[in-house]
């Protein structure tokens, strides 16, 4: 039994074992163990040159990683949380992201950029909101979004081999989820979504903490005999279409579940490109369920209303299905 958090940290441990060019930089990832325990223990294994505490300036640690990497390194940087990314935008979008192009194919960055995002913890608007759908929308990353204890043990590695540089956002309310992993652990695919769950009525498509929500989701439906497949994106940049596009021809309906705000999701780039390369397999609109537009709120009640909900999403896919919700 493990972990989400735990392996995580497992992931980081074998690739500082395992190249000795990786390191890690962030604030508060040393001495305090990272602000979400992710990297607690890797100082005192690893020591101060590997395991680096940083200043408070996401620009300047950001440039740091970039640096490192166009230097040979494989640096990961940790980013404390998605709203704190803008401030290292810049570095992420006109340095990271353009280089390898602007430099005709001379520069490449291979460095990871870990950050946490999400709401549902009562952390308020300046600390959850999910953002991920903004740096998909980047050329030049790859996007990653793991959902599940193997996803978060198994993504670090074949990152750290992508020549470009890799984002990998993780919902803050999964580091406590418990599950078991195989030993040895598994290679993990960040190439192409994974389905879930089979199902034959609509699918159900998702990411991060929403692949949970989505399931339980289905749970509710399979009660009343819609049977729901769940697709988890995991790769939000570059999206797999043919695992989209092939799981619609078979259920012939879909629902979207994105915590990002709805106007100009990621969610809405999905839709589209159903819209664009499926439409005659659809038999119902493509159904969104997506935060509301508003800066999070702190209040447990009014945060819980804010994102999408197991019912709310089956009541989308009633919709879809049945024509009612």
């Amino acid at each position: 039994m493990t972990t989400y958090r735990e392996a995580l940290r497992e992931a980081h441990r074998e690739a500082l074992q395992r190249d000795p060019r990786v390191f890690l930089l962030g604030e508060d990832v040393g001495r305090y163990g990272g602000s979400f325990a992710v990297s607690l223990g890797l100082l005192e294994e690893f020591g101060e040159q590997r395991i680096r505490d940083t200043p408070l300036s996401e620009s300047a640690f950001t440039g740091a990683g970039i640096g490192a990497a166009l230097r040979g390194m494989r640096p990961i940087v940790e980013i404390m949380t998605v709203n704190f990314s803008l401030l290292a935008l810049d570095q992420i979008l006109n340095n990271a992201a353009t280089l390898l192009h602007m430099s005709g194919g001379q520069l490449a960055v291979p460095l990871v950029i870990r950050m946490t995002t999400g709401g549902g913890r009562q952390l308020a608007a300046q600390h959850s909101h999910s953002l991920e759908g903004w740096y998909a929308h980047i050329p030049g990353l790859r996007v990653l979004a793991p959902a599940t204890i193997e996803d978060a043990r198994g993504m670090l590695w074949p990152a750290l081999q992508d020549p470009d540089p890799v984002l990998i956002f993780e919902h803050g309310s999964l580091y406590p989820l418990k599950g078991t992993l195989p030993d040895p652990a598994p290679e993990v695919d960040i190439e192409h979504a994974a389905v879930r769950r089979p199902g034959d009525d609509v699918t159900v498509v998702a990411y991060g903490a929403g692949v949970g929500k989505a399931l339980a989701a289905a749970e509710l439906l399979a009660a009343e005999g819609i049977s729901a497949e769940v697709v988890d994106l995991r790769v939000l940049r570059p999206l797999d279409e043919p695992t989209l596009l092939g799981s619609v021809s078979r259920t012939h309906r879909a629902v979207l579940v994105d915590e990002g705000w709805r106007s100009g999701s990621l969610a809405a780039e999905v839709a589209a490109r159903l819209v664009e390369r499926s439409f005659y397999e659809l038999d119902a609109p493509v159904e969104r369920v997506c935060a509301e537009e508003v800066p999070l709120p702190y209040a447990a009640h009014l945060e819980q209303a804010a994102l999408p909900q197991p019912e709310g999403i089956a009541d989308a896919a009633r919709r879809a299905v049945r024509g009612d919700g």
